[in-house]
């Protein structure tokens, strides 16, 4: 019997997000499976997808009990309680394998049989640290993350990184020996619905654009390459979905680049909502700089839609041939991929093909099976 536990690190802080749906997805296939006892170890989280399962399961896969996220003192107090419990439970109950979650210092292992195993989702925080909050050690400029991390893969027995290009930066950076990582890819959760349900009040035909928009996401060069384009900004509105609205500064950026009111439309909502919006866009795009996987790539070409994304890190490992590629630095090369896609019926329906062949190539069941045998190589 396989006993493997999760900690509850990003179930503690992440009420929705990619990270926390990986570690659910891999963690409830798992459970499934003959001959492994899973537990996922967060006493008190504020998860949705756990709060989810648990209502629909009388599984006891999940050891906690959920509380509002408040994103005060309150959240705080509760991993400084997790870690404690934490600590404590598995003392008593020693597993096979504990997977951090994410990335903690801290050492919960106490049984010299058990292995540690972390997942390395990509090496953003190194690799664009000017964007990230950052503290003098010694007097070097490092961010608290990147540290944590770095203790994290020290301390592990084994690392799972998430795609090839994850791999080769974790290599470069933290001079990890190779024969210590195992790269296992995503797989994707969003579900097809019916391709007659049009989301409400968005205006066609648009654009898509999913995700955060700060910072190395590289979306105000994105809005600069509609905006140059007479093309795309009189014949598409563009769409962005995601949790936090417009901010001033962004409001000012559409402003000043003279894009009339209603042009630009944020929007926010459930997974059926966005499952529409992929469906029924023109194009998604994916213009940023860098990333060590890229789930809604896979969301887009699962959905039918025609993606247009960066050169750059792991994007283009991701969607193989599947995909028009741009240079994210340059506003008329994104400009000019976009008009390529959406003026031409035949390099739309290519790509939709493309897509829809290479998504055979990824599953959480896939994910979940590789992920066990990353376990079994270290007992």
């Amino acid at each position: 019997m396989l006993r493997v536990v999760y900690d509850h690190q990003v179930f503690s802080w992440q009420k929705y997000g990619g990270i926390s749906r990986y570690i659910y997805e891999v963690a409830t296939h798992l459970a499934q499976s003959e001959n492994i006892e899973v537990k996922i170890l967060a006493i008190a989280y504020v998860n949705e997808y756990l709060k989810s399962y648990k209502s629909h399961n009388k599984s006891n896969l999940i050891v906690g009990f959920p509380i509002p996220y408040t994103r005060n003192s309150i959240n705080k107090l509760a991993e400084k309680f997790n870690e404690k419990f934490s600590a404590i439970w598995l003392k008593k109950h020693p597993h096979d394998i504990l997977h951090k979650t994410y990335y903690s210092s801290q050492n919960l292992v106490t049984d010299p049989q058990m292995k540690v195993v972390i997942t390395v989702h990509d090496m953003i925080h190194e690799k664009f640290n000017q964007f990230f909050n950052s503290k003098k050690i010694f007097n070097i400029q490092e961010d608290p993350t990147s540290l944590a991390k770095k203790e994290a893969v020290q301390q592990a027995d084994r690392i799972i990184c998430v795609s090839e290009n994850t791999k080769k930066d974790l290599i470069e950076i933290l001079n990890v020996d190779p024969n210590k990582i195992s790269v296992v890819y995503h797989g994707y959760s969003l579900n097809s619905y019916d391709s007659n349900t049009t989301a409400p009040n968005i205006p066609h035909p648009y654009i898509l654009y999913v995700g955060d928009r700060g910072t190395y996401k590289n979306f105000k060069t994105l809005l600069q390459a509609y905006a140059n384009s007479s093309q795309l900004r009189n014949n598409f509105h563009f769409i962005c979905f995601g949790s936090q609205t417009f901010s001033s500064d962004e409001i000012n950026n559409i402003s000043e680049l003279g894009l009339p009111e209603g042009k630009v439309i944020q929007v926010s909502g459930d997974d059926k909502f966005l499952a529409s919006l992929y469906q029924n866009a023109a194009l998604f795009v994916y213009p940023s700089l860098y990333e060590g996987f890229g789930m809604p790539l896979l969301e887009a070409m699962a959905l039918n839609c025609p993606v247009a994304c960066s050169n750059t890190s792991s994007i283009p490992e991701v969607v193989g041939e599947a995909a028009k590629l741009f240079d994210p630095n340059e506003p008329e090369n994104i400009a000019e991929v976009l008009e390529n896609i959406l003026f031409s019926t035949e390099v739309s329906k290519k790509l939709i093909q493309l897509g829809a062949e290479r998504i055979k190539l990824f599953s959480w069941e896939s994910c979940a099976e590789q992920t066990k045998q990353v376990y079994l190589s270290l007992l």
